[in-house]
């Protein structure tokens, strides 16, 4: 068994979405269905949008596609990433999750491409 990581669980969010709030919710449901399987293995889940949504709100920010966005969404994940131990990459399209996975594997912090994957804590 390995210490309880924090693990980021990266994927699709606005990608293929055309900015379609519904879209970008069912995107984020399906990156939520991951939180539970990696905390009942003993870590804790992180996603980043669960970080910047909030601080884009608080800036005054419309939501995932106001300009400001640019400059919250991204920035969070890679700051986020500081402070990882480990990132789930789920199947997708996704220049943020890409983004992710390379800061990760320049980190050398570990990529996981399934639940399977993760050791138990």
């Amino acid at each position: 068994m390995s210490k309880p990581m924090l693990i980021l669980i990266a994927g699709p969010y606005a990608s293929g979405t055309g900015g379609d709030p519904a879209l970008m919710a069912r995107n984020l449901t399906r990156l939520e269905e991951a939180a539970w399987p990696i905390f009942r293995a003993g870590h804790i889940p992180m996603i980043g949008e669960w970080v910047a949504l909030p601080v884009l709100s608080s800036a005054g920010a419309s939501g995932p596609t106001d300009p400001l966005a640019a400059d919250v969404m991204y920035p969070t994940a890679e700051r986020l990433l500081q402070h990882c131990d480990a990132v789930l990459r789920l199947p997708g399209e996704s220049r943020g999750a890409d983004q992710d996975v390379a800061i990760a594997e320049a980190r050398g912090i570990p990529v996981y491409r399934s639940l399977a994957e993760i050791p138990a804590a």
